[in-house]
C-alpha cells in the first residue's frame, strides 16, 4: 500500500512539472497582443498570434514542442513577424482570463488557430496550426501567407 501511495503521488507531482513547463512562455514569443500591434506598427511588420491550450491540447503540445519552440522557427519567423501566444491552460486562470477577451473577439472556434494581421491589426489570414506540422511546413506556409498578402 505504500508503495502505491508513493507512486500516486509521484506521477502527480510529475503532472504538475509537466503542465508547468508547458504552461510557460516560449523563447522568442511575447504574451502581450496589444504591445505587439504597437511593436508591429513602429516595425512594419506583420503579427502572427497562436491562440494555443499548452498544458491539455495535444494537436498545441505537439506544434509547441515540434514548432514553435524551436530556435530555427523563431529565428526564421521573427524576421517577417512579431510573435504572441496567447494561451488558455487548465493550469493557469488567471492566464486564461486574461486571454479570454481575444478569443472571444477575434471568435476563436479551436486550437492551435493562429491569425495573421498586419502591422496595423488588421487580420489577413487565420489556419489551424496542426496542418503545418514541421518547422519547414509551417514556415512555408507562412512565407506563402506574406505572398498572398502582398497580392491584395
Amino acid at each position: 500500500m505504500k508503495a502505491i501511495t508513493h507512486l500516486a503521488a509521484f506521477a502527480l507531482a510529475g503532472t504538475a512539472l509537466i503542465s508547468t513547463a508547458f504552461a510557460s512562455t516560449l523563447e522568442g514569443w511575447s504574451t502581450d497582443l496589444e504591445k505587439a500591434f504597437e511593436d508591429a506598427k513602429k516595425q512594419d511588420k506583420p503579427v502572427l498570434v497562436e491562440f494555443t491550450g499548452s498544458d491539455w491540447c495535444p494537436p498545441c503540445i505537439a506544434m509547441r514542442k515540434n514548432v514553435f519552440s524551436k530556435k530555427e522557427f523563431v529565428d526564421a519567423a521573427s524576421k517577417d513577424f512579431i510573435l504572441v501566444e496567447l494561451d488558455f491552460p487548465k493550469g493557469d486562470k488567471e492566464v486564461k482570463e486574461k486571454n479570454q477577451p481575444y478569443a472571444k473577439k477575434y471568435k476563436i472556434e479551436g486550437f492551435p488557430t493562429v491569425i495573421l494581421f498586419d502591422s496595423d491589426g488588421k487580420e489577413f489570414t487565420r489556419f489551424f496550426a496542426s496542418q503545418y506540422p514541421s518547422t519547414e511546413k509551417f514556415l512555408g506556409h507562412l512565407k506563402k501567407s506574406l505572398e498572398n498578402k502582398d497580392l491584395d
